[in-house]
Order: C-alpha cells, then structure tokens, then sequence
C-alpha cells in the first residue's frame, strides 16, 4: 500500500515537471488557452474580495453606533410601501426630559445620551480655522454608548452637563487643523464667537461608510447646545440612544422603552406612534441581501468567462494528446497504466488553471493593495479567497481536462506509435 502510494506520488511529481515543461515550450498557446481562466478567477475573487471588504467595512461602522443599542428618532430607518413622508416631518424631535424619562423610569437600560447635530460650523483657534466641522450635544453618558477612545483629556463629567459647561471634545481631524500635533487639551477655541475650552481630543477614527466618524465632530454638552439652538426644531437632528444592560435582550429594551414614550407623549391604546424605536439590524440585514446579490452577479460574470477558459484548456489538451500520441504508445507499451496517462494529462490541465488562477489572483492581491495605500479603505485579500481561487481552479483543470485525459488513457498502444 505504502509503496503503491509513493508511486502515485512520484507520477503526480513527473507529471507536473512535464506540465510545466509543456508550458514553457509552448508560451503563446499557453498564454492564450490560459487567459480566459485568468479572468474568470479575476472577476470571481475581485467580487469576492470587494463584498467581503464592503461588508466588513460596513459591519465595522454599524457596531461602532452600537448593536445593542436602540434609538429613538423622528424618522425610522426603514420604510414600507406607503411610506407617508409628511407624517413624519410632522413629528416632534426627542427632547431631553424624554430622555430623563428614560433615565429615570427603564430597568433594562445599562447607559443613556441624547445625541443632537448641527452641521457646517466654522471652529477658530488664534489665528487658524477649521470649517465644516459638525457641532454633537450628547449627555455624560454618550461614552459609555458610543465607543471610541480618547487621543488625550477626558469627556464631560455629570456636572458639566447637567449645568451647561461651555467645554468641548474635538474630533481627530479638527485637532489636527487647529493645533497640528500640540497638545489640545485646556486651550479655548471659538464656536460661533463663543468660547469653549478643550478637555479632551477623541483618537483618530478614519473615514466611515456610515458616516458615522468622530473625527470632524465637536462633542459639547447638549445643554450647552440648547442654550443657543433651538435643539426641538427641524435644524438639530436629535435622537436618544439607549444601550441595553448586560444581558439584556434588545426585543426586551425595545418594548420596555415603547412603553416609556407611548406614556410620556400620552398617545392612547391603539393610537399611532409619533416615533421611531431604529436598530443596527435594520441597516444590517438589508446591506446583506445586497452583498449576496453582488457576490452571485461576480459568479455568473466570472462563470462566463471561466466557461470560455475551460474549453480552451480542453482544447490545448486535445492537442496535446494528438502531438504525443506516439509518446503515449511507448510508454504503454513499455508498461504504464492506463490510470498514469490519466493522471499525467490531467495533471497537466490542472497546473494550466492553476497557473491561469494565480495570475487572476495575484492581479486582485495588486489591486487590493494599491486601493487600501492610495486612500483610506480597508480591502484586503484574504486567505479564504485565496483558498476559494485555487479550489475553483483545479475544479476547472479536472472538468476541462478529464475528457481529453481519458481518451488518452484509452489509446492502443499499438495504433498509437504507428500515429504519425
């Protein structure tokens, strides 16, 4: 066994020297009946390699709002068919006794912030200004709901924001614009010609899919926030975050807080709902369907091309079968079995596709790293592509090249080096 073993090992290792010879003998013809699996394994794993990218880019940004969060807005992040646009504009914002509701009256809460933007303010600091920036009024609690982590400084104490304190967390971005790489903490900059000191500066995030990243962010208390901006009109974007406590279902939060605003907005049994109760799967398990939609539009794209690819690896194999043929009679003749002829031009196909599939993926590995150096996108090629590529690959080399194997294997060896 052990020994019949080592003999089939010595053939796949002959074989594959041969293939290989094969190749470099015949270049152009190789090249030829190899590009169409080479694109094919392009398109497959590029596909793959953007879905998985994408996907995990936009998984990294919905569990930075927080998957066990629930939100309460004005408008739901999701709509049916009868979608009443003028109902919801008609809505009120949530306010912050809402929120001190919340506080006050839910078990099942572990942290809760209001959270109300105000966009395109101009920051100033001496002589330096930062535009664009996007002004956020959050309660004390919004670090422990919103996770993220602190270059330097501290965040609002409870004190700060029960009482209004004009002090700000900068974002990376607008740290960076106002101070360079000094120090930002304790100095006073100017948000609309009001002075605010810095107690802290949030770490660098980078650019989100969600548009959810701290970096172009001004984090003040939302009192502070309320003191010169109406926080209840249509201009601030306000919503309450509530994070669930440790062990705690989400369902069971969600209810719990229904309950809470239904009361404290004093709408009637069966009355309709002026809120929307929004969860990270709402946003999550519709980008899933598209990314699976994607992914098999790669396949048929890539299974085209890789159609065409396995009838020219047949055909340079029926070729290549005709070229050898009187070879084939004398290895026959000489004592090789059938199963060895099988296995040598088999091999041989499997090692064109190989080879068609590597530059295919070595192309996507140059890409990816080109894209993620050039601008801020985390692509990768991974391993389990990698692995999807060769396995897609040798299926092709055994499908397109078994037929063609076969029929050698069959040949006479008598009839076959009487062939000319």
């Amino acid at each position: 066994m052990l020994a019949d073993a080592k003999i089939l090992l010595t053939q796949i290792i002959e074989s594959t020297l041969f293939a290989f010879e094969a190749l470099r003998q015949n270049k152009i013809r190789t090249f030829l009946s190899t590009l169409g699996v080479t694109i094919g394994i392009f398109c497959i794993i590029a596909v793959l390699t953007i879905v998985d990218s994408l996907e995990r880019n936009v998984q990294n940004s919905v569990e930075s709002l927080g998957k066990d969060v629930i939100f309460i807005d004005k408008w739901p992040w999701t709509f049916s068919g009868d979608y009443k646009w003028w109902k919801y504009m008609n809505r009120p914002n949530p306010r912050l006794s809402e929120l001190k509701k919340v506080e006050l009256q839910s078990q099942f809460a572990g942290a809760s912030t209001i959270n109300i933007q105000l966009g395109g303010v101009t920051v100033k600091y001496e002589s330096t200004t930062a535009e664009g920036a996007q002004v956020t009024g959050v309660s004390h609690d919004y670090n422990k709901v919103r996770s993220f982590e602190l270059k330097e400084g501290r965040f609002f104490t409870e004190a700060e924001t029960v009482n209004g304190t004009d002090v700000v967390v900068l974002g990376y971005a607008i740290a960076q614009n106002l101070f360079g790489n000094r120090r930002g903490s304790d100095r006073l900059i100017s948000i609309r010609g009001r002075k605010f000191k810095v107690v802290g500066v949030v770490e660098k995030e980078g650019e989100s899919l969600m548009g959810n990243s701290l970096d172009n962010v001004l984090l003040i208390p939302a009192k502070t926030l309320a003191n010169y901006v109406r926080i209840d009109s249509d201009r601030a974007n306000a919503q309450i975050q509530v994070k669930a406590a440790p062990g705690v279902p989400l369902e069971q939060l969600e209810e719990e807080l229904r309950g809470i605003m239904r009361a404290q907005r004093k709408l009637k049994p069966g009355e309709e709902e002026n809120f929307a109760l929004n969860k990270t799967t709402l946003i999550a398990e519709p980008l899933k369907d598209l990314f699976s939609v994607i992914t098999f539009a790669g396949w048929i794209i890539g299974g085209f091309a890789m159609l065409v690819g396995g009838f020219g690896i047949a055909n340079i194999m029926f070729v290549s079968v005709k070229e050898r043929t009187n070879q084939i009679g004398i290895q026959k003749s000489l004592g090789a079995k059938n199963y060895f002829i099988l296995i040598e031009f088999l091999v041989e196909a499997i090692v064109l596709c190989i080879t068609g599939g590597g530059i295919g993926i070595a192309c996507v590995g140059a890409i990816t790293y080109a894209v993620s150096a050039l601008i801020d996108f985390d692509m990768m090629l991974t391993v389990g592509n990698i692995f999807t590529g060769i396995i897609v690959s040798v299926c092709i080399g055994i499908i397109s090249g078994f037929i063609p194997a076969w029929q050698a294997a069959r040949l006479d060896p008598v009839d076959a080096i009487r062939a000319k």
